[in-house]
């Protein structure tokens, strides 16, 4: 199974500005995220899709692989299904250019459903560990069945307890695998109401009826959106 990563990096970034070229370490962090997902043994390839033209220098400075995708796409998913328009690979899994120490091995998880199982759309989540991350809107929950398939996405704390006794929350992680023929009708579909109400991507496939199985995980991934997100991620490659 030939399987190729992903990675959509944008210059544009509402609070930091040129991200993916902010150093960490001394480096920028796409190449932290290049260079992790390269250690992922299911990879065959890793590609960093990319509308700016100092990403794509970056990139080729220290040895990656960029391609230029259109700037007017709306989403990450649609810049990666451009990339993956022009791949042979059967899986394409999607990484996210703001997390610097993600994990290789869950980029392994989520692509080993695909030789098993019949799925099109895999993802992570991890338990929820503080209070604050439950009431967080920007922290996306989700529900689960019992074999492991999404219920739902919200940013609301999902599931309620009526009774105030103890529920289990899980944390979404924004990593996901698609087989590339899915990928590529799940850009053509409309938006859906759901997926407006919550300004969630995913609920496209469950309002469409795909399922998506859910990897679970200890490892909790940690994006870079904030300053104090930079910060954090700076002092742990340090120490």
């Amino acid at each position: 199974m030939r399987v190729a990563g992903i990675i959509p990096a944008r210059y544009a970034s509402t609070r930091l500005p040129g991200k993916p070229l902010i150093e960490i370490g001394g480096r920028p962090m796409i190449e932290w995220v290049y260079e992790r997902a390269r250690q992922a043994r299911s990879l065959e390839r890793v590609i960093i899709a990319t509308d700016d033209a100092r990403i794509a220098a970056r990139v080729a400075a220290f040895g990656g692989e960029a391609v230029m995708t259109c700037p007017a796409h709306r989403s990450g998913t649609d810049r990666l299904a451009e990339v993956a328009a022009g791949l042979q690979a059967e899986v394409i899994v999607n990484i996210q250019g703001d997390e610097p120490l993600i994990d290789p091995a869950l980029i392994d998880a989520v692509v080993a459903p695909f030789a098993e199982e019949a799925v099109e759309m895999t993802t992570v989540a991890t338990p929820l560990r503080s209070r604050e991350e439950t009431a967080d809107p920007s922290v996306v929950k989700v529900v689960v069945d019992r074999r492991g398939y999404a219920l739902y996405f919200s940013r609301l704390p999902i599931p309620s307890s009526r009774d105030g006794g103890p529920v289990e929350r899980l944390k979404h992680i924004g990593m996901y695998a698609y087989r590339r023929s899915f990928l590529l009708a799940y850009a053509r579909m409309a938006p859906t109401p759901l997926e407006l109400a919550e300004s969630l991507e995913q609920l496209r496939a469950l309002e469409n009826g795909v399922r998506i199985r859910v990897i679970r995980t200890e490892h909790d991934a940690i994006g870079v959106d904030t300053p104090e997100d930079l910060e954090r991620v700076r002092a742990l490659v340090s120490s």
